[in-house]
């Protein structure tokens, strides 16, 4: 048996899906609020002032905090429906299926938030390791649980869960910077959909 870990937004899909999940999740006046509160920091991010880590962590404590679980999970559930399967990639679902069909263990290992993911991976059963949002009283408080599922984060959490000498081969499939040290745990590595040493 292998174990195939899969990167999700650019990898599994066309683009990230970060800031699609905000402008659909989030309430539009605290959106409409956002952009104009929150523009200096994404001229930050663009000028390269900003890391990715902390604008994530900015938007999403802005958009949620104080939010009902409930009502994000329903639309993670509903983004995750009408949304992700408009932006797949077909030769990523190809290679997923290649993975199941040989009885491979098939985990998606993303920086993506869990209430969206968690339904997605559900649909098409496959494991999750993911970032996830902290809940408080049925209540998303604007922080992550733990630390952001990126860079060194996605190794540490596969190893925590995963022993990989249980596997014959293990592969890993990334499209940025932030999925090198995932790669660099596989027998077999594509970065952009090319294998690579």
């Amino acid at each position: 048996m292998n174990l195939a870990l899969f990167d999700f937004d650019g990898t599994i899909t066309t683009r990230a899906m970060f800031s699609d999940f905000m402008q659909f999740a989030v309430a539009p006046r605290r959106l409409a609020v956002g952009r104009l509160v929150l523009a200096p920091v994404v001229i930050g991010y663009k000028l390269g002032i900003v890391s990715s880590n902390a604008i994530r962590a900015i938007v999403v404590r802005f958009g949620f905090r104080g939010e009902s679980l409930a009502r994000v999970g329903q639309a993670g559930e509903r983004f995750s429906r009408e949304v992700l399967s408009g932006v797949l990639r077909q030769q990523a679902l190809e290679r997923i299926a290649w993975h199941k069909a040989q009885g491979d263990v098939v985990v998606v290992v993303s920086g993506a938030l869990d209430v969206y993911l968690e339904h997605w991976c559900r649909h098409h059963q496959l494991e999750l390791i993911c970032s996830e949002l902290e809940v408080a009283d049925g209540r998303l408080t604007g922080r992550y649980r733990g630390k952001q599922c990126v860079g060194s984060e996605k190794p540490r959490r596969v190893f925590e869960k995963y022993d990989l000498r249980d596997y014959a081969t293990v592969y890993a499939y990334g499209d940025t910077h932030e999925d090198l040290d995932l790669l660099a745990i596989a027998h077999r590595k594509y970065f952009r959909w090319k294998e690579v040493a």
